[in-house]
């Protein structure tokens, strides 16, 4: 038996987000991730959903919520959809990172997977903490899921459910706002949409 899992990048941040190293940082929606919000819940107005999930930061909570109040759902709030904690790097931006601490950005680029900021996690780390949540839902599940988390998380368990190298992971767009769709079984998954965004 299959079934249906949505996977949402929660709506855009404030143009001051841009250039740095958001991850854990706890910020709240700008106007256009409200409209991309919206968006959304216009899109999934017609959809049944069984359950509501998202990552319990700010951002995606207000994304699920827009989305939930169209079909009396609660989102259920989970730790384990967090972005990728940054340590001592979260919200400095990246070129003041790669300019006072050479070395390690350049460490960084070159281990991705591996490499943990100062007090931060590594993307391994990040997916070693949503993993088990994702892998309940795939066996366990009843009726179409959806999702809100956050770029690195959608793209690491994007690349668990389709098999792609981890290494790869950058490579998968993933805009704010933007919808992924996925037909999964207990053992195979099929994506039908990658960075789907509603207009």
């Amino acid at each position: 038996m299959s079934q249906t899992l949505y996977l949402v990048r929660h709506g855009a941040l404030d143009e001051t987000a841009s250039g740095r190293f958001v991850g854990q940082t706890d910020l709240a929606l700008s106007a256009l991730g409200e409209q991309q919000a919206l968006r959304l819940a216009l899109w999934f107005a017609d959809k049944p959903l069984a359950a509501i999930l998202c990552s319990d930061l700010t951002r995606a909570r207000q994304t699920a919520q827009t989305i939930a109040t169209r079909h009396a759902l609660t989102p259920r709030l989970c730790p384990e959809l967090r972005e990728i904690a940054l340590g001592s790097w979260e919200n400095r931006a990246r070129a003041e990172v790669a300019a006072s601490e050479p070395e390690r950005y350049a460490a960084r680029g070159q281990d991705l997977l591996g490499f943990r900021p100062p007090g931060g996690e590594s993307f391994a780390d990040c997916l070693a903490r949503a993993l088990p949540l994702w892998r309940e839902l795939r066996h366990d599940a009843v009726g179409a899921i959806l999702l809100v988390a956050h770029a690195g998380v959608n793209r690491l368990l994007l690349s668990q459910a389709l098999d792609l190298p981890l290494p790869l992971l950058m490579a998968i767009p993933q805009d704010y706002g933007c919808l992924n769709i996925l037909r999964c079984s207990a053992d195979h998954s099929v994506a039908l949409e990658i960075n789907f965004v509603p207009q």
